[in-house]
């Protein structure tokens, strides 16, 4: 009989970046991933929903692996489990998909145990993994984060986002290998573009911590990855430029792309900003779909289910409710 219990979490999608905020800036958003984990006499995994067409169904998955690390970390061996996931978080979109698995993988498992480790600790591990802090901090803590890596330790303030943002993200129908996005940057740049990425991205974060968002479309600009992957999303380089004047706070490449994501006043919200971007998607032959978010201010939430013989819901029926709500 397993001395350990089963885990549940859920945890939110993220954006990085927010255009200047190269690999320190990062939002959790309201897409999700819920996942199960449990020690049993051989691993098998669960799978549900589109998004998780061509993961890994084998001990290369990726959640299996960040679960021994912790479980490695903690000085326990727990070699077989049973872990079920549904994910509504597209896959190589720049959402975030693999720092929501890793965030969700080490929460499962820490909870499993006992919650051996501390949420500073999840947290290195996973910047370790992911090698930046931006997008698997939103997803630990929720809100917007600022943050940084020396390579062993990550420090993070996190930001409650502004009540009257919201979020509309353009999402293509073709995926962009973070790998290939970072290949088209420049092992260089120049002191003027360094300036100006530097000054925007401290007034992009002193904008949105005192809720200033007229100043979000001044400071949401960039010269350090978005000129150069551009060509990587057709339509991309029009939008930057036209969709604040649709109404768009402002826009920027989410994460590596290819998802674009405008900011947007929720009291002043119009249609025009979705016009523009399906039009323009279209206009350069891009089958796209577009979806109204809200920044999530909780991170992964994990819980330890009981063992005593009630299986409380199971995890499709718990999907459903969640799907509902």
């Amino acid at each position: 009989m397993s001395i350990y219990g089963r885990s549940r979490v859920k945890v939110p999608a993220s954006t990085a970046n927010l255009g200047p905020g190269f690999d320190t800036l990062g939002m959790a958003l309201s897409l999700y991933a819920w996942i199960e984990m449990e020690e049993a006499a051989e691993t098998v995994f669960h799978l549900y929903g589109d998004e998780m067409a061509g993961v890994p169904r084998d001990k290369s998955n990726l959640l299996y692996k960040v679960a021994q690390m912790v479980f490695a970390e903690a000085g326990v061996q727990v070699p077989e489990l049973s872990i079920s996931m549904y994910s509504e978080i597209p896959l190589t979109r720049g959402l975030g998909s693999s720092a929501s698995a890793i965030i969700g993988a080490l929460a499962a498992a820490n909870a499993m145990i006992g919650s051996p480790l501390s949420q500073a600790k999840l947290f290195d591990m996973a910047t370790a993994i992911e090698k930046h802090p931006d997008n698997v901090g939103a997803s630990l803590f929720g809100g917007i984060i600022t943050a940084v890596w020396d390579g062993e330790h990550a420090d993070y303030i996190r930001i409650e986002p502004p009540q009257e943002l919201e979020v509309l993200v353009v999402i293509p129908e073709f995926e962009l290998e973070t790998v290939k996005a970072r290949g088209v940057l420049p092992a260089e740049v120049t002191v003027s573009d360094a300036v100006h990425n530097i000054s925007r991205t401290s007034l992009l974060t002193a904008a949105l911590s005192a809720g200033r968002l007229d100043l979000i479309g001044t400071a949401m600009q960039d010269r350090l990855h978005q000129p150069y992957r551009a060509p990587l999303v057709p339509g991309m380089e029009k939008l930057l430029a036209e969709a604040p004047g649709h109404g768009a706070l402002g826009i920027a490449l989410s994460g590596a792309g290819p998802t674009l994501l405008c900011m947007v006043d929720r009291s002043e919200r119009r249609k025009q900003e979705l016009e523009l971007l399906t039009a323009t998607m279209q206009e350069n032959g891009i089958s796209a779909r577009t979806v109204w978010l809200s920044p999530c201010t909780t991170g992964v939430t994990a819980e330890l289910l009981e063992r005593n013989g009630m299986q409380n819901e199971s995890f499709l029926d718990m999907i459903e409710g969640e799907l509902q709500s």
